[in-house]
């Protein structure tokens, strides 16, 4: 008699958008319908912004997986520890995820912005999508979402956008603020000093826009020059649009 093989289900990497419920894809909402197992990444003792998106949009009796961090910003990113203990994290959130998998069931990974573009989600994706079926729902991105709020033209014609997170040394900054047209710091939080400091450098302060929670039902904007303080949340970032020929 044949051997009968285990049934194998599907991952689905979601992308949540940047915050407002109603930027959700259809696509999306229909992997949410599908989905046996609703799993997403939250800091210890919190659900995560990406739960909070799709509240009152599960169906009945869906498994919900949480991935609580060990760490966030308590450890550099470039110590030793931080590095070890994340991929650990990450090794057993996707050890929990391929349980249900090999169960035969359909787990949707929710990822707040696009799942491919600064997600979590990407960890499991490149351990587990080589063993089972796996997808991935594009969503709307932060940068996007926050220009679209701020009414702020970014880029057109032959400008070019570089995405740069605030975390890089201040020097790596403002080289490759000097060297675009327009850009999009991400990762601002405690680094917000450092970017002013970037702008300022290459002259690009003036035309700066801080954002914070885009989309999000207390979404604030205000001209960066104009931001009296260093207080920066997890989702915010900083707009410095290229297109010159804006009125």
């Amino acid at each position: 008699m044949a051997e009968v093989l285990p049934l194998s289900g599907r991952l689905i990497g979601v992308g949540t958008g940047p915050g407002d419920p109603e930027l959700l894809t259809v696509k999306a909402l229909r992997a949410l319908e599908s989905a046996d197992v609703l799993a997403f990444f939250a800091k210890a003792g919190r659900r995560g912004n990406g739960r909070a998106i799709v509240d009152g949009l599960l169906k009945p009796g869906i498994v919900e997986l949480p991935l609580y961090y060990p760490v966030t910003t308590e450890i550099e990113k470039d110590h030793d520890d931080y590095k070890s203990q994340i991929t650990d994290f990450y090794d057993r959130s996707a050890e929990a995820v391929a349980a249900h998998l090999s169960a035969g069931r359909t787990v949707a990974v929710l990822s707040e912005g696009d799942p491919l573009f600064y997600g979590s989600y990407m960890h499991l994706h490149v351990r587990l999508a080589g063993t089972f079926s796996a997808e991935v729902i594009p969503g709307i991105t932060a940068m996007s979402g926050c220009w679209s709020v701020a009414g702020l033209p970014i880029v057109q014609g032959d400008d070019i956008l570089s995405v740069l997170p605030g975390t890089l040394s201040e020097a790596e900054l403002a080289r490759r603020l000097a060297d675009t047209q327009a850009a999009v710091i991400m990762k601002v939080g405690r680094n917000l000093p450092k970017i002013r400091r970037a702008l300022a450098a290459v002259g690009k302060l003036a035309e700066a826009v801080y954002v914070e929670r885009g989309t999000m039902a207390n979404a604030a904007m205000v001209p960066l020059p104009e931001k009296v303080d260093d207080a920066a949340p997890y989702f915010s970032l900083v707009l410095v649009p290229g297109w010159k020929g804006r009125r």
